[in-house]
């Protein structure tokens, strides 16, 4: 059975790009043996990424990272069973929400900044479709 999980999550210290890149890196080696697609946006000290796959593999990740002291204040935004995978082409895409127009932030919430826990689930979700719908998520395919 498939799932979709969305999560936000805050850094405990501030990361610089180095530990990011080592957090995508470990992903996209990791992820593709446990059938496990996403994204990760950031902002800041945000994170919200979107797990996709089979729920015992999304569910122990999940635990994981809910565990891994580089995040503090993980909430759950989103799960739902799933028919198909909407996150396919990625073991780990990336979006650098700095780099993206302050008006596609602004139109899914009341200010123009990544704040997951200040919107639904849902909402963050369609913010996630709109920025595969403009190409704005960096990664290497699967």
């Amino acid at each position: 059975m498939l799932v979709r999980l969305l999560y936000a999550s805050r850094a405990a210290s501030p990361l610089g790009n180095e530990v990011i890149d080592d957090i995508l890196t470990t992903s996209r080696r990791n992820n593709p043996a446990q059938g496990l697609t996403g994204l990760l946006c950031h902002s800041g000290d945000i994170f919200m990424q979107v797990l996709e796959g089979g729920r015992d593999a999304v569910n122990a990740l999940y635990h994981r990272i809910a565990r891994d002291p580089r995040h503090r204040d993980v909430i759950l935004l989103h799960y739902e069973e799933i028919t198909e995978r909407r996150f396919a082409g990625w073991t780990m895409g990336q979006v650098n929400l700095a780099r993206i127009n302050p008006s596609t932030l602004l139109k899914y919430s009341e200010r123009p900044v990544l704040d997951p826990c200040a919107v639904s689930g849902r909402v963050s979700m369609a913010l996630l479709e709109e920025l595969i719908a403009t190409a704005s998520i960096v990664s290497r395919p699967c």
